[in-house]
């Protein structure tokens, strides 16, 4: 069966055009990477918008959304979510620690791995994490997952990328003043340093098991036996892949993309632009302290049009979009103000957040634990207090569906 006809197997009205412009998006985002490869200096580009390609295929299909699956654990107790970004950690901590032992051999001296989100740890760093969490309740995803939603059409994601643009600003305005006061100061801890490679993996690896056993005695009963045959183009896209395997493969495209080109991040390019643009309008302090010399998703000035990550972003949207059309999920809605509000207060919430704690979801919880650095672990609970306290607060204040 091809994939035209899988897709027409779930929705025949138009979907033999849908396919069709799946594929040649497809095919559009494979040339424009094999020409940026044949470019002077073009290879890190084009692996750039690869990785991102891949990356938005596989959120989209298994519906990788920190918020998503964690709203599910609460609301409903379902825990296959929340075990799928496990299976992202756990597998990206078994690669890195491959590559770091290639890299950088003897963990105890004080050099850190080459690029790795490895940031301060202090109360400024839980601060952001409390804000990014706030900012998904609000919004309605973290800022990778509007990215993907935005190729799916939602009516959310372009005012919550909007607003974390003007979070960043925000963040930069901010930064002297709690880099003063509690990041300049703050310890860098690299697990690996301490414990060793094995050590940091062992660790690492018996926290998330122990979660992972906790969470699998809430695991739903299965459901009923299908008696259709099973069709593998229709399970690749069409159907929603298993959480675990978007995990696995999040993992597996984290370690391959430190290997290549550097952490997975989604909020460089954002902060990026947004920094050039603040500084252009003459909002921005002469010096933003220690900014620059921070590990995590930089935001220094972009000089030239295409960069490294925001060919990742565009090919994360790209491909979200062309996967979303292949399985009849490219569902576009008009904006209502309840959608603008939400989108931009949350998303000054997720910018703030992102900015202040050198990354998101993706850049400082995923890279940083998959690295073995403390910072990511301490962003991911903040985070998480931070969506749990919002949702209740504001779903009793009915504000917060």
């Amino acid at each position: 069966m091809t994939l035209s006809a899988a897709v027409a197997t779930a929705a025949p009205a138009g979907a033999g055009a849908r396919a069709g412009l799946s594929l040649a998006l497809a095919a559009v985002l494979a040339a424009g990477a094999w020409h940026l490869s044949g470019e002077a200096g073009g290879s890190r580009l084009a692996l750039s918008l690869v990785f991102g390609t891949l990356f938005g295929f596989v959120l989209q299909r298994s519906r990788f959304c920190f918020l998503c699956v964690w709203r599910d654990f609460l609301d409903h107790g379902d825990p296959r979510g929340v075990l799928g970004i496990l299976a992202a950690l756990a597998a990206g901590m078994a690669g890195y620690a491959v590559v770091f032992g290639a890299w950088l051999p003897d963990p105890s001296g004080t050099r850190l791995p080459p690029g790795a989100h490895i940031g301060p740890v202090g109360p400024v760093l839980a601060l952001a994490g409390l804000a990014f969490g706030a900012g998904m309740a609000v919004s309605g995803s973290c800022l990778s997952a509007h990215l993907y939603r935005l190729g799916e059409g939602s009516a959310t994601a372009p005012f919550a990328l909007l607003g974390s643009a003007l979070g960043f600003v925000l963040g930069f305005l901010t930064w002297n003043p709690l880099y003063l006061a509690g990041i300049a100061e703050a310890p860098v801890t690299w697990l690996p340093r301490h414990l060793g490679y094995g050590g940091s993996l062992v660790a690492g690896l018996a926290v998330l098991a122990g979660l992972a056993l906790w969470l699998l005695r809430r695991w739903p009963p299965p459901p009923p036996p299908s008696a259709a045959v099973p069709d593998p183009l229709h399970a690749v896209f069409v159907a929603r892949w298993p959480t675990w395997l978007g995990g696995l493969a999040v993992g597996a495209i984290g370690t391959l993309a430190y290997l290549r080109l550097g952490p997975l991040g989604v909020t460089a390019e954002i902060g990026g632009r947004s920094r050039q643009a603040a500084s252009a309008l003459g909002l921005l302090p002469e010096r933003l302290e220690g900014l620059d010399g921070f590990r995590g998703c930089a935001t220094a000035l972009r000089d030239g049009l295409l960069t490294p990550n925001g060919l990742f972003v565009g090919g994360l949207v790209a491909a979200s979009f062309a996967a979303a059309l292949a399985a009849g999920q490219f569902r576009p809605a008009r904006p209502s103000r309840g959608h603008v509000l939400r989108g931009l207060t949350g998303g000054l919430l997720l910018g703030w957040g992102a900015m202040t704690g050198l990354g998101c979801s993706v850049g400082t919880l995923l890279s940083g634990i998959m690295a073995g650095a403390l910072s990511g672990w301490v962003f991911g609970i903040a985070m998480l207090v931070g969506v749990t306290v919002t949702l209740r607060l504001g779903r009793k204040l009915r504000l917060l569906a």
